[in-house]
């Protein structure tokens, strides 16, 4: 899981990375992807943009942001224990429509020009609350540290 998104991070130093924040707040560990976005410091390599649950209505703003790479950060039951994370590739994300998502990511997907990863987290739950479980928020911790911690090595 971390050695994947370490990869990701520290691949061609000069590809700039736009991470996408897609997620319901008021439905717990659904606002993961909310959380870390909103979490991520911007650099000249890492730019965010936070759509919460309409993606749609930002894909004028997502096409015209500069970036070479687009990575979705959304809670998506990966059948793993909750807090897992990992990154994948669209082919693995089944073409249908999330609870949260008025479209699915894989169609949307069809609307950017860029390449585009997801890095899903494992929910423990998506029931109405404001709060992220223990474990998803633990979770999201170490991405958000993970993210800033390898662009401040990177000198940016």
């Amino acid at each position: 899981m971390r050695d994947k998104l370490f990869r990701l991070l520290s691949g061609n130093k000069d590809r700039r990375i736009l991470f996408v924040g897609i997620g319901n707040l008021l439905k717990q560990d659904d606002g993961a992807g909310v959380y870390i976005s909103t979490r991520i410091r911007e650099t000249d390599h890492i730019k965010v943009i936070t759509p919460e649950v309409s993606i749609e209505n930002y894909i004028g703003k997502i096409n015209s942001t500069e970036h070479d790479l687009m990575v979705l950060i959304d809670c998506t039951d990966i059948r793993r224990p909750p807090g897992s994370y990992d990154i994948i590739p669209l082919e693995r994300v089944s073409d249908m429509t999330f609870n949260t998502h008025n479209i699915s990511l894989k169609k949307i997907s069809e609307f950017f020009s860029k390449e585009v990863l997801i890095l899903a987290i494992q929910p423990q739950t998506v029931a109405f609350g404001e709060n992220l479980s223990y474990l998803v928020l633990e979770a999201c911790n170490e991405i958000v540290e993970l993210i800033n911690k390898k662009e401040e090595q990177n000198g940016c």
